[in-house]
C-alpha cells in the first residue's frame, strides 16, 4: 500500500479537501507545530490502495532575507545590496516550525500531491514544500512518477474530485518569476529605503514615520495619489456662462432644455446669445428621434473589479476586502477570488451556479431567461489562470454576518447579473430652435430592465415625461435665462480609481495590489479620507516631489510596468530568470547611485516641510558626553537628539518615555529614562548610550537596563534578576523597582508580569538563593497596618516561587502591550543574566522551579 503525503496551502483548506475525498471518514489529529492538523484515510490512488495524509502550510514556507551581517543597517552601505549581499531563504515563521513538520509527516512516503492555491505564488510553494519533504520521502523506482499538482478553483465536491482525477505537474517557471520579484523587491527596495531612512530621519524630527520606504511598486502606487494631489493644487477655477431654456408643453409642467453649446467662457458672447433668444417668444421642434439602446450587462467578476466594488460601493479598503474573499473562499462559499479572467469557461458549470444564486430569484425574475445562447452571454477576457469569482455555496446573512454577507451578496448578484440579459430602453431624443440658437432635451424609458432588476444601482434613471410632439410644433417659453458657473477641480483619488491606474499600468498583480495600497497608508504616505479617497501627506508629497526632481523613473509606473512583463515571460518560460533577474538590478543599481549622489535634490523639499532635529522634541536627559539636556522626539521613530555632539540615540518604540529619577548609568554618565507600556504593561530603565551602543559582549543592540551584565550596577539584571521566566525559555523575570505599591517583575523577554507583594512597603532583591530552585530571595517590608504577615510580622525574606509564605501574594498575568513587538526588530535573543552559569559574587542564576509550575499557572489571567 502506498502512503501519499497531499498538501494544502492553509489547514481550513485541508481539512474540507480531506471531508470530501474521504466522504467524511477520516480521521485527525494534531502535527507537532501545533498549527497544522493531519486528516488519515485510506482509498485509491492510481489505480492502486493507498494511506493518504491531507495536511496544510500556513502560506508561505520560506522567505528571501539577505545573510547575517547584510541584515545590518549600520555595517552595511545599501549599494552591496544589489548584487555583493548574498540572500538565503529562511523559514517564514520559524515559531511554526514548519519545515520539521513537514519532514515528520513527509518521512517513508512514496507520493506527494499538491493542493496549493492554483496562481503564481501557489506554485511557488509547491516548490518550498518539494525542498523540505522530497529528501525524506522514500526514493522512487526508476522512472516512476511522485509528484502531483492539484488545480482547482473552488472547494465543491464537484471541483475537488476533478482535480484528484486530473492531476498535473507544478509548474517550475511560475515559481521561478515569484523568486525573481522577490528578490528584486527586496534588494531594491532595501537598498532605498536603509539609504533614505537614515538619511533623512537623522536631520529631521517631524517626519512621524519609523521607516521612509521604497518600492519598485509601492512608490509608483503613491505617485498616483500625489499626481492627482497636484492636478488639486495646480487648478485655476474659470468663469463659464450657460444658457438655460425651459418650455411650456403643458399647463402643469415646464421642460427644461439643454444647450446644444454647452456653455461659453466669454460673458459678453453669453450675454449676446441670451439677448437674441429672449427676442424669442415660442421654441420650434426641429427633430424627434426615437431610438432602442441597450446597457449592457457585466462582464464576469475578476480580483480588480471586485476591489473596486468593495471600495467605492461597500466602504471596505482593498486590503480588507480581500482577506474577507479569501475567507469565503476557504470556507467554500465563493471560487477562487484571485484571477484576471472575466470570461467563463466552456465547461463552466452554469446550472449549479444558477441553483446556488436561486436564493436571490425572489427579488427579480431575471433567472427565467438563463437559458440563452452560450454566445449571447459569454463575453470577456480569457486570461487563462482561474474562472471568474462566482458563488459556490448557498449562505444567509446569519452565516456569514457583517462585511461577509455583503462581499458575498455582491458577488452572487454579479454572477446573476452577467448571466442575465441586457437592459434596454427607448431614448426620445428632441431638438429645439429658438431663434438661431439649439437646444435639446432626452427621456428614457424602460422596455427592459434585464439585469438592473437584481442590481437595481445600475437601473436607468427615471426622467422626466417628454411630451408627443412632432416636427415644427411651436411650445411657449417660460423662462430663458444665463446661469454663472465654474469649473471645479477634480477630487482626491479613491481606492476604486487608484485600483484601475495601478491595472491600466501594470502595477502589481491582482493579489499584490491590496498590499502596495496599504503599505501607503501604513507608511503615513497617504491618509484614507471620507468615500475612501486617498489624499497624500506632507511626507509622501515631498517623497513623490524629490523621486520626480532626482530621477523620474523612480515614481513613474513604466519601469515597474516593463519589469512585470519580464516576469510574465519568465512565467510563460520564454524569458531565462538569471538574465533577467541581472539587467534589472543593473539598471536599479545605477539610478541608485545617482539618487545617492543627487540627494541634495531632495533634501531642498524637505528642508521646506520639515523642522530639523535640533529644532524638534522637548529636552529630556543629559548627554553624558557634554552634559547638556538632549531632546526627547516623540514623532514616530522616538528617539533622543544631542544637538551639541550632533549625536541622535534610537529608543525603544510603542511605549512612554520619561526621565528615570535623574540617575546616571555608572559605565558612560548618561542620565536613564523609563520605558514604559502603560499602567497594565511592563516597564524598564535604560541608557540611551548602551541602548545603542552593548557595552558588553554578551549584549545586543536595544536591551535595556533589564537585560544589562554590569555587575554591580543597581539597575542591571545582575542585581534585580530574580527567576527563570515560567513561560518562556531564555527569559529572566526582573523586578520592577518603580511599580510599587503595586510591585511586579517582568520579563525581560516576553511579555509575562508577576504581581506581588501589593502595598508592601519596599522590596528588594535578596544576595541569597533559593535552595530548591537557586531563584534569588525577596526581602519585603509591609506597612503594618496592612501587612498580609502573619502574626502581625512586617518583614519576611523568601523565595517567590517556594516560600508558602508568599504563594498566595504571587499573580501571573500577560502585559498588556501596544505592540508585541515594542523593541522593534532585535529578533530572538539568547538566554542571558540569571538565567545560566555562576554570577559575579558567587550567586546562582535560577532554575525554573518545576514544583510550582501548576500553582503559577492557576493565577494566570
Amino acid at each position: 500500500m502506498k502512503t501519499v503525503l497531499m498538501v494544502a496551502e492553509k489547514p481550513s483548506l485541508a481539512q474540507s479537501i480531506a471531508k470530501i475525498l474521504s466522504r467524511g471518514s477520516m480521521s485527525s489529529r494534531k502535527g507537532l507545530n501545533g498549527a497544522c492538523s493531519v486528516h488519515e484515510y485510506t482509498g485509491s490512488f492510481i489505480g492502486q490502495s493507498a494511506h493518504f495524509k491531507m495536511t496544510s502550510v500556513c502560506g508561505h514556507v520560506m522567505t528571501l532575507d539577505f545573510i547575517g551581517k547584510y541584515n545590518s543597517w549600520d555595517k552595511v552601505d545599501p549599494a552591496e545590496l544589489f548584487s555583493k549581499a548574498p540572500t538565503e531563504k529562511k523559514e517564514a515563521n520559524p515559531k511554526l516550525t514548519m519545515v520539521k513538520f513537514l519532514q515528520v509527516e513527509g518521512r517513508g512516503c512514496d507520493c506527494i500531491v499538491l493542493w496549493l492555491d492554483c496562481d503564481k505564488e501557489g506554485e511557488n510553494i509547491c516548490f518550498e514544500v518539494l525542498d523540505a519533504v522530497l529528501p525524506v520521502m522514500n526514493k522512487p523506482r526508476s522512472t516512476e512518477r511522485t509528484i502531483y499538482r492539484a488545480k482547482f478553483s473552488s472547494i465543491t465536491d464537484t471541483d475537488i474530485c476533478n482535480a484528484m482525477n486530473h492531476l498535473g505537474e507544478p509548474n517550475r517557471n511560475e515559481a521561478l518569476s515569484v523568486d525573481a520579484r522577490q528578490e528584486l523587491d527586496l534588494r531594491i527596495g532595501c537598498a532605498f529605503t536603509r539609504f533614505q531612512t537614515k538619511y533623512f530621519q537623522g536631520k529631521y524630527g517631524n517626519l512621524d514615520s519609523s521607516l521612509i520606504s521604497f518600492g519598485p511598486c509601492q512608490t509608483p502606487t503613491l505617485g498616483f495619489c500625489v499626481e492627482r494631489h497636484d492636478k488639486i493644487q495646480s487648478f485655476k477655477p474659470e468663469t463659464y456662462w450657460v444658457l438655460q431654456a425651459k418650455v411650456n408643453p403643458e399647463k402643469e409642467s415646464s421642460l427644461t432644455l439643454d444647450w446644444d453649446r454647452v456653455r461659453v467662457f466669454d460673458r459678453e458672447i453669453a450675454q449676446m446669445f441670451l439677448n437674441i433668444t429672449k427676442m424669442v417668444k415660442e421654441a420650434k421642434v426641429e427633430s424627434v428621434s426615437k431610438k432602442e439602446k441597450v446597457k449592457q450587462r457585466p462582464l464576469a467578476l475578476n480580483t480588480v473589479e471586485m476591489l473596486r466594488v468593495a471600495s467605492a460601493a461597500l466602504g471596505m479598503g482593498p486590503q480588507h476586502a480581500m482577506q474577507i474573499a479569501e475567507r469565503l473562499y476557504t470556507q467554500g462559499y465563493i471560487s477562487y477570488p484571485r484571477t484576471e479572467t472575466t470570461h467563463y469557461p466552456e465547461n463552466f458549470d452554469l446550472k449549479g451556479s444558477i441553483k446556488v444564486s436561486s436564493t436571490f430569484s425572489s427579488h427579480s425574475n431575471t433567472l427565467k431567461n438563463w437559458e440563452m445562447s452560450w454566445l449571447n452571454w459569454q463575453k470577456g477576457h480569457d486570461a487563462g489562470d482561474h474562472p471568474p469569482i462566482t458563488p459556490m455555496r448557498a449562505a444567509t446573512e446569519a452565516e456569514l454576518g457583517g462585511d461577509g454577507w455583503r462581499l458575498y451578496e455582491y458577488i452572487t448578484r454579479h454572477f446573476i447579473a452577467t448571466v442575465s440579459a441586457d437592459c434596454k430602453y427607448l431614448q426620445t431624443t428632441i431638438s429645439f430652435s429658438i431663434g438661431p440658437e439649439r437646444f435639446t432635451c432626452i427621456g428614457k424609458v424602460v422596455t427592459s430592465p434585464g439585469f438592473t432588476e437584481i442590481m437595481p444601482w445600475h437601473s436607468i434613471p427615471l426622467e422626466e415625461s417628454l411630451p408627443h410632439c412632432e416636427k415644427g410644433d411651436l411650445f411657449p417659453i417660460d423662462e430663458i435665462k444665463l446661469l454663472e458657473k465654474q469649473t471645479s477641480p477634480p477630487d482626491y483619488l479613491t481606492e476604486a480609481e487608484l485600483i484601475t491606474l495601478m491595472e491600466k499600468h501594470g502595477i502589481g498583480t491582482d493579489a499584490s495590489i491590496p498590499v502596495h495600497i496599504n503599505n501607503i497608508c501604513q507608511r503615513n504616505y497617504v491618509t484614507v479620507e471620507s468615500g475612501r479617497r486617498l489624499k497624500p501627506t506632507n511626507l509622501g508629497i515631498v517623497l513623490v516631489h524629490g523621486y520626480y526632481k532626482i530621477d523620474a523613473e523612480l515614481v513613474l509606473p513604466t519601469i515597474r510596468s516593463a519589469v512585470e512583463k519580464q516576469l510574465n515571460l519568465i512565467a510563460l518560460g520564454k524569458a531565462n530568470y538569471h538574465q533577467v533577474l541581472e539587467h534589472t538590478l543593473d539598471i536599479f543599481k545605477r539610478k541608485f547611485h545617482y539618487f545617492v549622489d543627487s540627494i541634495a535634490g531632495m533634501d531642498e523639499l524637505m528642508e521646506v516641510s520639515f523642522s530639523p532635529l535640533a529644532a524638534t522634541g522637548k529636552p529630556l536627559s543629559r548627554c553624558g558626553k557634554c552634559h547638556r539636556f538632549m531632546k526627547y522626539i516623540q514623532a514616530k521613530p522616538s528617539r533622543l537628539h544631542c544637538s551639541h555632539c550632533d549625536d541622535t540615540y534610537s529608543l525603544p518604540q510603542n511605549g512612554t518615555i520619561k526621565l528615570y529619577k535623574e540617575l546616571r548609568c555608572p559605565l558612560d554618565d548618561f542620565e536613564l529614562v523609563l520605558w514604559s507600556s502603560g499602567s497594565r504593561g511592563k516597564s524598564y530603565p535604560l541608557c540611551p548610550y548602551c541602548y545603542n551602543h552593548p557595552p558588553f559582549r554578551d549584549m545586543k543592540k536595544g536591551m535595556g537596563c533589564n537585560e544589562c551584565t554590569h555587575p554591580t550596577c543597581q539597575h542591571s539584571l545582575s542585581m534585580l534578576g530574580i527567576g527563570q521566566c515560567v513561560e518562556c525559555e531564555n527569559g529572566v523575570l526582573v523586578l520592577d523597582s518603580t511599580s510599587g505599591p503595586k510591585w511586579k517583575m517582568a520579563c525581560n523577554k516576553c511579555n509575562v508580569i508577576v504581581h506581588f507583594f501589593e502595598n508592601a512597603h519596599k522590596v528588594r532583591v535578596s544576595p541569597e538563593t533559593c535552595d530548591l530552585c537557586d531563584a534569588a530571595l525577596v526581602d519585603v517590608d509591609f506597612n503594618k497596618a496592612k501587612s498580609p504577615l502573619p502574626g502581625d510580622e512586617t518583614q519576611h525574606s523568601g523565595c517567590v516561587f517556594c516560600d508558602p509564605v508568599f504563594q498566595d501574594l504571587v499573580e501571573l498575568k500577560h502585559a498588556a502591550m501596544r505592540h508585541p513587538m515594542h523593541r522593534g526588530g532585535q529578533g530572538k535573543r539568547q538566554g542571558r543574566g540569571r538565567g545560566k552559569g555562576r554570577r559575579p559574587g558567587g550567586r546562582l542564576n535560577p532554575k525554573k522551579p518545576k514544583d510550582k509550575m501548576a500553582a503559577l499557572a492557576a493565577y494566570f489571567v
